[in-house]
């Protein structure tokens, strides 16, 4: 089941890449990653169709919306609720973005990354827990509304392209090395995102299975021109 959402507005766009817990772990929740990432997605769509608002509030309205709607049968205490990455990109007299977790936002200068989850003192799944929407470790759209204000957040002028990212498919460049975010522009803007997931595919299948992280991800990509 792929477990990451995307939508596109008429000024505005977004990925959701949800977090898969182990099996055996109890999240608290009756319902999937997948219904997480849905019942977001929705959420934001309906807020971005609203100009003016700054990216954190929709979000944190978007986070606390989804929240209301599964308070009464899941436990929103638990750590391990379902957990989201966000990316949000908005168009107007700048480009805004906003990008939670590891799902970056690729531009021709560079890229805009939240990597504080590549820099926890360890990965076993207690330790990533304990350090999920906390001060000094990593922020997800879960079940603290205030983690939108712990994006990274900002505006830029001058865009003329853009390509929102799953980590499944910014593996191109972060973790295959098969080009630069340019070069992975370039490949959207000539070829289409089913072409980068067939070569991050192929690239996967070729490589070692890596010591953190799982050999495939889902993988989304949208590309914008402006």
């Amino acid at each position: 089941m792929n477990e990451d959402y995307h939508a596109v507005g008429p000024d505005w766009a977004f990925v959701l890449d949800g977090a898969t817990a182990p099996s055996d772990v109890d999240s608290g929740c009756a319902h999937d990653v997948a219904w997480l990432v849905h019942r977001l997605g929705a959420e934001l769509a309906g807020r971005l169709a609203v100009p003016g608002q700054p990216l954190a509030d929709v979000l944190a309205e978007a986070i606390a919306a989804t929240c209301a709607a599964h308070a009464d049968t899941c436990d929103l205490r638990n750590p391990s609720s379902p957990s989201s990455t966000v990316s949000i990109l908005r168009a107007g007299d700048e480009i805004e973005y906003l990008v939670l977790a590891d799902s970056p936002i690729a531009f021709d200068h560079g890229a805009i990354v939240d990597d504080r989850l590549d820099h926890l003192p360890s990965y076993t799944w207690e330790a990533v827990r304990d350090l999920r929407n906390q001060p000094g470790g990593f922020w997800v759209a879960s079940t603290k509304p205030e983690a939108a204000y712990e994006a990274v957040r900002g505006t830029l002028r001058d865009v003329r392209r853009a390509a929102l990212l799953s980590d499944g498919a910014s593996r191109y460049v972060e973790k295959l090395g098969l080009g630069d975010w340019p070069d992975l522009l370039d490949l959207l803007e000539k070829a289409g995102p089913a072409e980068l997931l067939t070569q991050v595919r192929t690239a996967e299948a070729a490589s070692p299975k890596p010591r953190r992280g799982k050999q495939h991800d889902d993988a989304t990509a949208v590309f914008l021109l402006f």
